[in-house]
């Protein structure tokens, strides 16, 4: 399995500390550190769609331009990803070519 998103991050410092817990071995893949390929992008908009990979609540998407907010599509949403990866939500956990967005418990039990 493998688990996509930023090392500080509190929601990721749980999922991280939920699969540590249950004894998962995970790879973490930090999108500061190790980057974000457009291909990897791609990859997480075709299997999740970008409309839920974007998140408009946090700080990195209030500070966008209206005029980028109001006017976003698959291929700006991949853009602005691209060049903020901090906007998209977080964690994204990987196995296989399954993919689980954001952290509950009950939701990595049954995933996992």
């Amino acid at each position: 399995m493998k688990i996509y998103g930023i090392k500080n991050c509190d929601t990721m410092k749980k999922a991280i500390k939920w699969l540590a817990d249950n004894q998962l071995d995970v790879e973490f893949h930090d999108y500061k550190k190790d980057g974000l390929s457009a291909d990897l992008l791609k990859q997480l908009v075709a299997n999740i769609g970008w409309e839920s990979l974007v998140n408009k609540r946090g700080t990195t998407y209030r500070k966008l331009d209206d005029a980028i907010k109001d006017n976003l599509d698959e291929a700006s949403a991949i853009a602005v990803m691209l060049d903020n990866p901090s906007i998209i939500k977080r964690p994204i956990l990987e196995k296989g070519s399954e993919y689980l967005l954001g952290f509950k418990a009950e939701q990595y039990q049954d995933f996992v």
